[in-house]
């Protein structure tokens, strides 16, 4: 199915039949077609993906979907934003010309039984904490490519090694689609936008700015001639330890090719943590450069 949005652009389509038809005729026409693959719940961060889509590509697609095989048992599928109509709207200023939402059983119909899993730069970090997560991600992201069949994909640096692991299996299966990284979108006070940023109470969302802070403060140590990583690590793990109700999952410094972790940092480096605060999980990076 496809409906019209108010004023004719973008629109809505959440068959894949329907979106299959639609981005048929771009392809005819010969004009370039970006995709930019969300879950919703869309902010300025996802927004400024869009924009560079359009900037890029005549025709631009944005996928709104809940992909419910990259939450683990425990994490927060059902509670997940859904917020399509508020979505729609603030799209609309960016122009996007489809907008794909298509329901579980349009994704995966019935006896889905094939998933993608990429190797060892979907290992460490968030695939420590987060097991089977980048094979769901992979699997929705690879479907998509197949049915806009674009141009070119665009993810943001928030989600880092996301975008490390999908590129990786762009080059290793051949898929004729370049992928573009876009800078994190930060709020004034340097928290990065992130659709769970909702779940936080007023006290923790100030409390959240703690990982900006600690990101800083290794580029500062780094600036400052350290070149050392237990000491960077222990000062990241120091500052993040002041703010209340904190758990840290991870505090790394790592190559961004491998996602390995890194004794020194001689060259650039990736800086990156994941912190839960009353018990909402945020992800953060930055790249250290000696």
């Amino acid at each position: 199915m496809i409906r019209a949005m108010q004023d004719r652009v973008p629109q809505l389509v959440t068959t894949i039949a329907g979106l299959r038809e639609a981005v048929a005729a771009a392809r005819r026409a010969g004009q370039r077609i970006g995709l930019v693959p969300t879950m919703g719940a869309l902010h300025e961060g996802h927004l400024s993906l869009v924009r560079a889509a359009k900037r890029e590509c005549p025709c631009a697609v944005v996928s709104i979907y809940v992909n419910p095989s990259q939450f683990g048992p425990k994490e927060d599928l059902a509670a997940y934003p859904r917020t399509l109509d508020a979505d729609l709207a603030a799209l609309s200023a960016c122009r996007p010309d489809w907008v794909f939402a298509p329901s579980n059983q349009e994704m995966y119909g019935r006896d889905h039984a094939t998933w993608v899993e990429v190797g060892s730069v979907a290992q460490p970090l968030e695939g420590v904490f987060r097991p089977g997560h980048f094979r769901g991600v992979t699997t929705v992201v690879l479907k998509l490519l197949n049915l806009v069949q674009p141009d070119a994909a665009y993810f943001g640096q928030k989600d880092f090694q996301q975008a490390c692991v999908v590129g990786r299996m762009v080059a290793d299966l051949n898929v004729p689609v370049t992928i573009r990284v876009g800078p994190t979108v930060r709020e004034p006070d340097g928290l990065a936008m992130s659709s769970r940023n909702r779940y936080l109470s007023p006290a923790a969302r100030q409390r959240a700015v703690v990982l900006w802070k600690s990101l800083q403060l290794a580029r500062r140590l780094v600036e400052q001639g350290e070149r050392r990583a237990e000491t960077i690590l222990a000062g990241m793990r120091e500052l993040v330890a002041t703010a209340e109700d904190v758990q840290i999952d991870y505090v790394a410094l790592a190559d961004p090719q491998t996602l390995q972790p890194v004794e020194a940092v001689s060259r650039p480096t990736l800086a990156a943590l994941a912190v839960r605060i009353e018990g909402t999980r945020l992800i953060d990076n930055c790249l250290l450069e000696p």
